[in-house]
């Protein structure tokens, strides 16, 4: 088993406060500033794609009535009534909450634990807010990267009530595959995260979650979704992203059957 899914891990945004603008692109090694651990507060409807699945798990609007999460916070494919998605809010206890319950779930095909680490969820009724686009080619996969997630704010920390937010640079396979060795399934996955001096990164409850940034036009594009890790925020372990680019059509193709 890979070292902590972040249904363990992902699920919440160990941050610094909001680093560099995204135009900036340090590299791997840049040292992040001195960390406020659980990240700063995001603004209601700054991130309105972001969903919350009671298994405890995030995920964004891929459609509105169609969460794009991880394939580990699912337990396979098929019709499922059984998950909760909260939408249109930062804070999960706010009256407005939008709860919508699912009806199917489709896992990443030839999903087995490692790598191919998506699924879609359909709902019974939209979300009534902007949806997330993905990305489809590797354009964006470099940079700077924003994280966000209602997880802990530790390692081993519980679930927080208010949506989190943190910004990661790009860190490449070569260096990734220096803490994970062969776990690192460079061809599906993306790493972020302060190399060497750990600090910013998400946590148990993240897990399904979006890492995105700005395309050229300035709107926000999906590169990766928190997968695994070891541990949270260490440092030389960056998080561990599911890289969308590569799936994007497979979950186009999936999207439509839904």
């Amino acid at each position: 088993m890979k070292q902590l899914l972040r249904t363990l891990k992902r699920c919440s945004v160990i941050a610094a406060v909001a680093l560099a603008a995204l135009s900036l692109q340090p590299s791997a090694s840049t040292a992040a500033p001195a960390p406020v651990v659980g990240g700063t507060r995001a603004a209601q409807g700054e991130f309105p794609f972001m969903v919350r699945l009671s298994m405890g798990c995030g995920g964004a609007l891929y459609r509105q009535d169609v969460v794009l999460t991880a394939a580990h916070c699912v337990s396979g494919s098929g019709n499922n009534t059984s998950i909760t998605a909260t939408g249109g809010v930062v804070d999960l206890q706010s009256s407005a909450a939008v709860k919508v319950r699912s009806t199917k779930v489709l896992q990443a095909p030839g999903y087995n634990g490692t790598g191919k680490d998506w699924a879609l969820i359909k709902l019974a009724q939209p979300i009534n807010q902007p949806t997330l686009k993905i990305a489809t080619t590797t354009a964006y996969d470099t940079g700077t990267f924003t994280i966000a997630g209602w997880g802990a704010a530790t390692e081993g920390g519980g679930q927080q009530r208010y949506l989190l937010k943190a910004t990661v640079p790009y860190v490449s396979d070569a260096t990734c595959r220096q803490a994970y060795g062969n776990d690192l399934v460079a061809s599906e996955e993306i790493c972020a995260g302060y190399v060497g001096t750990g600090g910013v990164d998400t946590c148990q409850g993240d897990s399904g979650g979006p890492m995105f940034r700005k395309d050229n036009a300035g709107a926000w594009i999906q590169v990766g979704i928190v997968s695994w890790g070891q541990g949270c925020a260490r440092p030389d372990y960056p998080g561990v992203y599911t890289q969308v680019s590569t799936f994007a059509s497979a979950i186009a193709s999936a999207a439509a059957t839904l």
